[in-house]
């Protein structure tokens, strides 16, 4: 009952010193069929010398796809977090990120509230995120995109404020993209958090972690162990996601080679694919 498919977030080898040809040769080579990458706009001096993953998106997206295509890889979301709180950076980054979602067939881009600055209120963040939101969800429904909510700051985290952001705005392309290791970092329940917002997910960060001194002091981490060697019931999870009758991509956010391989492995045996 293979209807959940398996991904590769590219932050597997951000520690690898790898370029972005290596590491799509490599989600291949460990079996993966879907592959989040990670964008940024400009030019960034390590991943123009090959030593990082992130894609500029002044780069041709169509040279992009047909990498990818020589691979068999399909892009499952794009992972462009941007701070929704600070619109001269969020508004214009999200809508080229839309664009470049678009292009390579990616199902949505991934993104959070950002970093809120300290001398914001609540009240005035939540304004300027429904701002936000009304300027890049056009673009988000234009292109057939997604919106994609992921919790990793001080809102995104708490559930109910993460479904006030939710709430700010109607659109069916404002959707979710759980992480269950952040949600277990920042001391929440990941299980409780997913089957309230299940019927909205449209792509996953499978990040399994290991407990620590930090659960509950911070709102998320950027990378975690395999999966099935941390604290994430991952057969709870997939259970939870088919009951809402999710067919998306559990795409692992992991921090090794070595750990994308063993977490594959064990993600096949859960979901039914052989």
């Amino acid at each position: 009952m293979a209807d959940i498919k398996i991904g590769l977030n590219t932050e597997a080898f951000r520690h690898a010193d790898k370029s972005l040809e290596y590491c799509v040769k490599a989600t291949a080579r460990l079996g993966y069929k879907y592959i989040e990458l990670n964008v940024m706009t400009g030019r960034e001096l390590l991943a123009e010398a090959g030593y990082s993953a992130a894609i500029s998106m002044e780069r041709d997206p169509l040279e992009v796809k047909e990498m990818l295509d020589a691979f068999g890889l399909k892009v499952s979301g794009l992972s462009c977090h941007a701070p929704m709180a600070q619109p001269e950076i969020s508004i214009p980054f999200h809508i080229q990120a839309i664009r470049y979602a678009a292009e390579l067939g990616a199902c949505s881009i991934n993104t959070d509230e950002g970093i809120v600055p300290d001398w914001m209120s609540n009240r005035e963040a939540f304004e300027i995120i429904r701002y936000t939101l009304r300027r890049v969800l056009p673009v988000a429904e234009r292109h057939k995109v997604h919106v994609a909510l992921e919790p990793h700051q001080k809102f995104t985290v708490k559930l109910p404020l993460y479904q006030k952001i939710l709430g700010l705005v109607k659109s069916p392309y404002l959707s979710c993209n759980p992480d269950t290791g952040n949600i277990f970092m920042s001391g929440g329940d990941p299980y409780a958090f997913i089957e309230a917002i299940a019927r909205r997910v449209v792509h996953v960060h499978a990040k399994d972690v290991k407990i620590t001194k930090e659960v509950g002091k911070v709102t998320g981490v950027p990378s975690g162990c395999a999966c099935g060697d941390g604290v994430i019931d991952w057969p709870r999870v997939v259970t939870i996601l088919r009951k809402a009758g999710f067919k998306g991509v559990l795409a692992v956010e992991c921090g090794t080679e070595e750990q994308a391989a063993k977490s594959i492995k064990y993600l096949r045996k859960v979901i039914g694919q052989r």
